[in-house]
């Protein structure tokens, strides 16, 4: 035990847990990950992303917390001029961003505002938004998200809704392509 530890002990009461026995820590190294890459048909939504989570074992489908995990973490790297997404809400999700580098502007439902490296924003469920890069240098964020059952998305511009379970179908009155009225 160390004397930092023996100290605190005296003051905080550490809980036992004795031997972790066959437990062994789940780690990546995100340097080392694949980078996943998307683009809308015509070009105007663009990014990548290295899914963290999912790397790290989530099962995105399963309704299991211990294999769906209690959220989801990216990190998400846009080009400059391209924004990532269609500007979007959730019905049940948090959304939680870090800006690592680069610089851009976010849209919300009060308008526009620029972020920058070392910038930390949150929406919180049915508040829109969008990330742009406005600028000449990739702009990199953490994104985390608390990934809720049953969550649903709206697209304003649009005026459409995807439900993702059982199957991912974006509606207005008829299933409808991700990209219907966006470009």
């Amino acid at each position: 035990m160390s004397l930092l530890r023996s100290e605190l002990g005296r003051r905080w009461p550490w809980p036992s847990f004795g031997t972790l026995g066959d437990f062994a820590m789940h780690k990546v190294n995100t340097i080392k990950m694949a980078e996943i890459t998307w683009s809308s048909p015509k070009g105007k939504f663009v990014g990548a992303g290295k899914e963290i989570s999912e790397e790290l074992g989530r099962k995105p489908q399963s309704t299991d917390l211990n294999e769906r995990h209690p959220f989801d973490v990216e990190i998400c790297r846009v080009p400059p001029g391209k924004t990532p997404y269609p500007y979007h809400s959730h019905s049940a999700q948090w959304e939680f961003y870090h800006v690592i580098s680069g610089s851009g502007v976010v849209r919300h439902k009060d308008g526009t505002t620029p972020v920058e490296a070392g910038d930390a924003f949150i929406f919180k469920p049915g508040e829109p938004h969008q990330i742009t890069n406005d600028a000449t240098q990739d702009l990199v964020l953490y994104v985390v998200a608390d990934n809720p059952i049953g969550e649903s998305y709206h697209y304003p511009d649009s005026n459409k809704w995807c439900v993702p379970i059982p199957q991912r179908k974006l509606v207005r009155s008829d299933a409808l392509d991700y990209y219907d009225g966006e470009e």
